[in-house]
């Protein structure tokens, strides 16, 4: 009898049992999947972006200097300011300048009336000769005197000019248009021609930036490219996010640089590119001329493991699986993949943050977003998301 009894109670215990393990697994089955967005992979035409670093330059900078020693009077120019070629920026003293020019006049009117006089003489000996009242020696003589009198004159004209042109340069003038930085002398004080340097200035309607192109690049990407072709470049300043400003190739220099291997190539950005300063560092980046379909994903939908980078794609049943990829070149928030997937694949756009391979999950579908992101030359007249190869 009690054998029985306890037969009985070891039964209802493993009943018991076996429904407190199958309620958990049922509720497990039945829990709601989780949402996840998903979105097909774009393809579309890139090229390939090549980045460099530059300081911009000026096409003009003068370090302005007297052309003539002498006593400031005025300055007339604001600190800083636009001046257009022509300008005046520094008066001198003329006064010894003008004293000099009077004192030259002088001498050309008394050489002048001089040489009227040495004129008449001598025409009047070629007469005197003809009827043989003066030897032909007199005559010479006569004659020698007045290409004497002449030279002279024309000596004291040259004086006159170059007297006239040191008083014209004690008003100095802009040689260009640009933007004129601090004054190095002020009022009062005394300059001496050609060595004391007043202020600079630099142009500001176009910028110039230098950079160097490494051989293998440049064979690979651009050895079809000429200075002529004006091939478009686009360029960011230190704390910008994007590539606003837009310029072109104008100067190729005419040999490889052997000491190290790379070829100067210059950009030029004109004016319409407001608040560029000389000096300033700034990224260049140019693409290249090849164009190329490629699988494009945002950059948040790749995860690392080790070494290797991947993605999650949405396989049969909507479950997560695994995908190794390799990295192309980055476009702002996007990033191309040049292995790993093709046209048509579904993925994970959030990647691997709040899901893994395997989970099964309720997909929502959305579309990649492109917008502002240029993927070749023919959106360069656009501002240009930032973008780096890592």
């Amino acid at each position: 009898m009690n054998k029985y009894l306890i037969a009985a109670i070891f039964s209802v215990a493993s009943l018991t049992l076996i429904g407190c393990v199958e309620e958990p697994s049922k509720s497990a089955s039945q829990r709601p999947l989780q949402a996840i967005d998903v979105a097909e992979v774009l393809v579309t035409p890139t090229q390939k972006w090549h980045t460099y670093t530059t300081r911009l330059e000026a096409p003009e900078q003068v370090s302005l200097m007297p052309r003539v020693s002498g006593v400031i009077e005025q300055v007339s120019f604001h600190e800083g300011d636009q001046v257009k070629e022509g300008d005046l920026l520094f008066k001198l003293d003329s006064r010894p300048f003008t004293a000099v020019v009077a004192g030259l006049k002088a001498q050309v009117i008394s050489a002048q009336a001089a040489l009227q006089q040495l004129r008449s003489e001598a025409q009047r000996a070629v007469r005197l000769v003809q009827r043989k009242a003066i030897s032909t020696e007199q005559a010479e003589s006569r004659a020698s005197a007045l290409r004497q009198g002449e030279a002279q004159l024309a000596s004291l004209k040259a004086d006159l000019s170059a007297a006239q042109l040191d008083l014209e340069f004690t008003a100095i003038r802009s040689p260009i248009d640009g933007v004129i930085s601090r004054t190095n002398i002020t009022r009062g004080n005394n300059i001496l021609a050609g060595q004391t340097v007043l202020t600079s200035i630099v142009s500001n309607k176009e910028m110039y930036g230098y950079f160097d192109i490494d051989e293998r690049t440049w064979n690979g990407s651009f050895d079809d490219v000429t200075a002529a072709s004006h091939q478009q470049v686009v360029m960011q300043k230190v704390g910008q996010t994007d590539f606003p400003y837009s310029g072109y190739i104008n100067f190729i220099d005419n040999r490889i640089n052997p000491s190290t291997g790379t070829l100067r190539v210059r950009a030029v950005f004109d004016e319409k590119n407001k608040g560029l300063r000389a000096g300033s560092f700034a990224r260049v980046r140019l693409a290249a001329n090849e164009v190329t379909d490629q699988v494009v994903i945002p950059s948040r939908a790749i995860g690392t493991d080790l070494k290797n980078s991947f993605v999650l794609t949405v396989g049969e049943n909507d479950v997560l699986q695994y995908t190794l990829v390799e990295l192309g070149e980055r476009y702002g928030s996007l990033r191309a993949i040049t292995s790993g997937l093709k046209a048509g694949d579904v993925i994970a756009v959030n990647g691997p943050a709040r899901v893994g391979p395997g989970m099964p999950i309720k997909p929502n579908s959305v579309d990649i977003d492109s917008a502002g992101v240029a993927f070749t030359l023919s959106a360069v007249d656009e501002p240009l998301t930032a973008s780096t190869k890592e």
